[in-house]
């Protein structure tokens, strides 16, 4: 099944655990493990945004150890 890519199709940007960022369809239920981010549009505005506030790629739990062991 491909991605729908049209301007008519509506996504939400979305969050797991460990706060890394996805596109999911806004007409579809989350996948598990998974929380909408508050950021809908077409796949691409929803891509932007996430390039946009994404900045530091590694997960939350190795942020958080490295800033507790100072490493």
């Amino acid at each position: 099944m491909g991605v729908e890519n049209t301007e008519s199709t509506q996504f939400l940007v979305v969050l797991n655990d460990e706060e890394q960022h996805s596109v999911w369809f806004a007409d579809r239920d989350l996948p598990a493990g998974w929380r909408a981010e508050g950021t809908s549009g077409t796949r691409q505005e929803c891509l932007d945004h996430i390039e946009r506030v994404w900045t530091d790629l590694r997960p939350r739990s190795v942020r958080e150890h490295l800033a507790a062991h100072g490493d």
